[in-house]
């Protein structure tokens, strides 16, 4: 109830937020300001129920298949500019995209014809995908980052979540000979019977063995998933992000986003970007004045770049005052964001908009302020979580289960 009334507040309209099936065929990129990429590859060994995500099971032909008119896409997007553009990073998710191996050389290439990358290139990968080859490989082809979706050591966990038995020793071997730039691992909290110490050893086995970053995130019970798993109270899901923070923090690590913490300030995100394009059945791309998504079903991206249109399934056109919201969303997740930022990207104040909401979170103890810039505290990071977990039981669960039953919906309100 808090949580709906709050989006009434900060939007000032009681109106749902509407995606309809119409789109652009010219998507004005050039002249923003750090600019990401993203490229989905739904390609799986194993479908894990838990998983919300576009996907499916790998078979070699369909990938290619898939990946040719993947690259149309890219095409289709970068001839839109007879010049290149700067972008920041490149990112890999999926699905597995390490399945891909011998064909991102080719998607990179053709990202590389119409942008060039300043801060690397990151992709996913499976603890299967962690051998000496595999990592060589992505290596020669200019992957700096990589995450390692390891989701808990334990096995009392991985069979919870029906997942293989993550090998430690080999994982420990392995980076040890392909060193990145970023190594994060990621891991799953808030599963039924975990404790401080089952999440506490995780992290301390991650960086022990060759992690620089790590992503704790939280499991949500998506409506339209098989899995069985409940996740833990409220209460106890505070009370365990309370204790991890402060462990974490005392313990001298950087903390990137509400999520994320790392050795030596590396970082690992492809979500917390002010603009970023996606290629890929479901990938999302978000633009000044609007957020595409493309559609989830792989024979209709196909169908659609055949005939040199867009996949775009639905877009919404935003507010003023909506984008304001989303730019300070995702600027938060970092746990960080200034009116200096925020001022130069919408040419307008920051206080203006939202200084009563400022003044509030400061009382509330959600944030503090230094001389413009705001950090988020403790007890503000997990309240921003808790309003991201309704935000994607809310928003998120709707549109995913709708999409994935129609690969074009006429409109969606949320």
């Amino acid at each position: 109830m808090l949580t709906t009334l709050g989006k009434i507040w900060l939007t000032r309209s009681t109106k749902p937020f509407k995606f309809t099936n119409e789109y652009d065929s010219f998507l004005p990129y050039l002249d923003l300001d750090s600019l990401g990429l993203y490229i989905h590859i739904p390609f799986c060994k194993k479908l894990c129920n838990f998983c919300p995500y576009c996907k499916t099971v790998y078979n070699k032909e369909k990938c290619d298949k898939y990946i040719d008119y993947l690259i149309r896409e890219i095409e289709l997007v970068g001839k839109q500019y007879p010049t290149k553009k700067d972008v920041t990073t490149l990112y890999f998710g999926g699905g597995s995209p390490a399945l891909a191996l011998d064909r991102l050389s080719d998607i990179i290439n053709a990202i590389s014809k119409y942008f060039s990358i300043r801060d690397g290139i990151g992709i996913e990968l499976h603890p299967s995908d962690v051998n000496v080859d595999c990592l060589q490989g992505l290596k020669s082809i200019g992957i700096t980052k990589i995450s390692i979706g390891i989701q808990s050591f334990q096995n009392k966990f991985q069979n919870i979540l029906d997942r293989q038995i993550v090998d430690i020793s080999s994982i420990s071997t392995v980076l040890s000979k392909v060193n990145f730039e970023t190594v994060s691992m990621d891991f799953i909290f808030a599963l039924p019977g975990q404790n401080y110490s089952d999440l506490k050893n995780d992290i301390d086995l991650a960086f022990e063995i060759g992690a620089n970053h790590v992503a704790l995130y939280p499991f949500i019970d998506f409506d339209f998933t098989k899995s069985s798993v409940k996740s833990m109270s409220k209460r106890e899901k505070r009370n365990l992000y309370y204790s991890i923070d402060s462990y974490l923090t005392e313990k001298g690590y950087s903390k990137n986003s509400i999520w994320t913490f790392s050795k030596d300030n590396s970082s690992y995100s492809s979500m917390t970007r002010e603009n970023y394009i996606g290629f890929g059945c479901s990938a999302t791309t978000l633009l000044k004045e609007q957020f595409k998504i493309n559609t989830f079903s792989i024979n209709e991206y196909i169908n659609r770049i055949e005939n040199n249109l867009l996949p775009t399934s639905l877009t919404t056109r935003f507010t003023l005052r909506q984008r304001m919201l989303y730019y300070l969303f995702w600027t938060a997740y970092s746990t960080k964001f200034s009116e200096k930022d925020f001022e130069k990207f919408f040419s307008c104040s920051l206080k203006k908009y939202f200084g009563f909401e400022l003044k509030l979170s400061k009382i509330l103890g959600f944030i503090k302020e230094d001389s413009g810039n705001y950090t988020l505290t403790p007890k503000g990071a997990f309240y921003f979580h808790h309003y991201e977990n309704f935000y994607t039981l809310s928003y998120i669960d709707k549109m995913w289960g709708i999409m994935r039953e129609e690969a074009f919906p006429e409109k969606i309100e949320l």
